[in-house]
């Protein structure tokens, strides 16, 4: 049975309760799961089709209620100001959205959420990752993503998506597979006089108003993560048609309901929202946004960071009053991490108001000196690499580098790819 329209905060509540409900009584499930990095795209992907999916679902869903979830520890959400400047807009507070912990423990996975008893579907990503992956990995049965085709996800998901497309939001490719079913879902529901359900504060629904309400949310949380995504449109090595046209029916939803609203001004405040890091210490700015990739045991980490390798250092004479810690800090992180080869990536704005790039790489291994050699090497010309010397750089631990990088459309999504390959040829 289709979960009736509500909102989108009635159902997370309604799904939260639903999980635990599951795994006490060991029923079946349904996760639409992000990567590991947990970012905005991640985490509105998997608002969004679990929101609508569970709505409309397939004749032969595994189950009708499809569970999102944030593929972070709640205690994390507080890393990532951008979460908590927009949940407002659609109402959501932190605690209502779904994280690992209210999974089963960790250590206790396999034992208390039986794989058999579960299907993932994977957004913003095609490859579970970590002890997710380990566990659940062979019940993937379906995923939307716009990275590399990791050839993991099996080729026939049935009624599931298997969509893997280059654009610079996955939110526009879920919004573009979704988009029959949120019109229909939004006509009938007007047609109709009613939403079969109720508002959040729990009064029945008589009239369309509710209705573009409850659009304008889940728009405004597919919206930024667009806009973020492709820095408002303006990003000529991100920006597909994809994404135009998702903005362009997001908007519109959005303005149905409210006619004074400006893409610009939310962007620009989300995008203040999202490079307020200055109040967090350096391990968790490194683990804001990180992801981590086992090839055949050899481990690969990469930070994201919008601010320049300077901002770091900094970080490390407020924290530690000497800035030469700065690779006896970050020691602490990749150790905790246990990656043989480590790398940060930098995206800012300079003071001039001009995109940046930098890209730090610390072999830790001699399997990860050869690797990042072999990339020094053969990227260098790609990504255009410009190294940035100073004595802070050398140290006495690992080869490293740290280069100014002039190719500004090359993300962590090309970058990654780039790195794995020369291990994986080692």
């Amino acid at each position: 049975m289709a979960f009736p329209r509500n909102s989108l905060r009635n159902f997370l509540v309604h799904a939260k309760k639903a999980l635990r409900t599951a795994i006490s009584n060991d029923e079946k499930v349904t996760f639409v799961i992000g990567n590991e990095s947990a970012d905005l795209d991640s985490m509105t992907c998997s608002l969004l089709f679990a929101y609508l999916r569970s709505q409309r679902p397939p004749k032969n869903a595994f189950t009708p209620l499809y569970i999102p979830v944030t593929n972070i520890p709640a205690n994390d959400i507080h890393l990532r100001p951008e979460f908590l400047a927009l949940l407002p807009h659609a109402n959501l507070e932190p605690d209502h959205l779904i994280t690992l912990d209210d999974l089963a423990p960790l250590d206790k996975l396999e034992k208390k959420l039986n794989p058999k008893k579960t299907r993932w579907i994977l957004v913003d990503h095609n490859a579970l990752q970590g002890i997710l992956g380990h566990v659940y990995g062979h019940r993937v049965e379906g995923c939307i993503d716009h990275h590399d085709d990791e050839h993991k996800v099996p080729k026939d998901t049935g009624d599931e998506p298997r969509i893997i497309e280059k654009s610079g939001s996955c939110t526009s490719l879920v919004t573009e597979y979704m988009r029959s079913s949120w019109d229909h879902l939004s006509s009938e529901g007007r047609s109709s006089g009613a939403a079969h359900g109720q508002s959040d504060d729990n009064v029945p629904v008589k009239d369309a108003y509710q209705i573009n309400l409850w659009d304008a949310q889940m728009a405004k949380l597919a919206l930024a993560s667009v806009l973020i995504d492709t820095s408002n449109l303006t990003s000529p090595s991100k920006t597909t048609d994809h994404d135009r046209k998702a903005v362009k029916y997001l908007e519109a939803k959005v303005t149905l309901q409210d006619s004074s609203f400006d893409k610009d001004k939310f962007f620009g405040a989300i995008s203040h929202a999202k490079q307020d890091i200055g109040s967090m210490r350096l391990y968790d700015i490194l683990r804001k946004d990180y992801k981590q990739w086992d090839d055949d045991g050899f481990q690969l980490g990469i930070s994201s960071v919008v601010k320049p390798v300077e901002f770091l250092r900094s970080k490390v004479k407020e924290e530690r009053g000497d800035e030469h810690l700065f690779w006896q800090a970050l020691g602490r992180y990749t150790g905790d991490k246990g990656v043989e080869l480590y790398s940060i990536m930098t995206s800012y704005s300079d003071d001039n108001g001009e995109h940046q790039r930098q890209l730090l790489l610390w072999a830790l291994s001699e399997k990860g000196k050869k690797a990042a050699e072999k990339f020094a090497e053969t990227s260098a010309e790609e990504l255009e690499l410009e190294e940035l010397i100073g004595e802070w750089v050398a140290a006495d631990v690992g080869w490293k580098k740290v280069w100014r990088q002039k190719n500004l459309g090359a993300s962590r999504k090309q970058v990654a790819p780039l790195l794995r390959k020369t291990v994986q040829v080692q």
